[in-house]
């Protein structure tokens, strides 16, 4: 990235944040991995429960290593658990859910796609607080942007990774499937929060996750 896609990044996150602020959430910009990481353990609370569902951008910046290796957090970790579903309904419970976003629009509305919806269904419900980690690839001009970046960019490169037979993991772009394998089973569009405090989403001006 050279100085001026950074500085155009550092200005569009600001537009960004302001967004979220009108949409009851709260936004925070980073300007590396390493402030982002700063960022996000202060906004967890000592002594917090803390789980994610799938997420790239969180595991880039080394917050579950943080968390894991520190004494003032309990981590959920659910690939320590052989019961996955136990794992993931532990999540509803928590203090703390870390995740990321298949997309942002510039007026902070979030677009995440779920194949078993244990990632939307807890940043929609249950948990206390919800942090996001957006990597500022992941900002589209406006929601039709938004929905084609997370079916026609997230997805296919999900599908390839998680080595799925899908039709996008063969083409690259969504076809509308009805795959067994399909992860485009829920989409969740975030476009206001009625619980002020809950949802955190913190800008890396970095290029994050998928």
């Amino acid at each position: 990235m050279n100085e001026f896609e950074f500085k155009r990044n550092e200005l569009l996150a600001q537009k960004v944040i302001k967004g979220l602020k009108s949409r009851n959430m709260e936004g925070y910009y980073a300007a590396s991995r390493e402030e982002a990481l700063s960022v996000a353990l202060g906004l967890i609370e000592a002594g917090s429960t803390v789980t994610m569902g799938g997420g790239e951008s969180v595991h880039a910046i080394g917050l579950p290593t943080a968390l894991k290796e520190s004494p003032d957090y309990e981590f959920i970790d659910r690939d320590a658990y052989e019961d996955k579903r136990a794992a993931m309904l532990a999540a509803y419970d928590a203090d703390v859910f870390l995740s990321s976003a298949n997309a942002i629009t510039e007026d902070g509305i979030m677009v995440n796609i779920d194949g078993n919806a244990n990632r939307v269904s807890a940043i929609a419900q249950g948990p206390k607080k919800v942090v996001f980690i957006v990597g500022m690839n992941k900002v589209c001009d406006d929601l039709d942007g938004a929905m084609k970046r997370a079916r026609n960019v997230a997805a296919p490169i999900n599908t390839q990774r998680f080595g799925l037979n899908t039709p996008c993991s063969k083409t690259g772009s969504c076809m509308d499937c009805k795959s067994p394998d399909t992860i485009c089973c829920q989409f969740l569009i975030t476009r206001y929060s009625r619980h002020a405090g809950r949802i955190h989403v913190v800008l890396v001006n970095d290029h994050l996750g998928f």
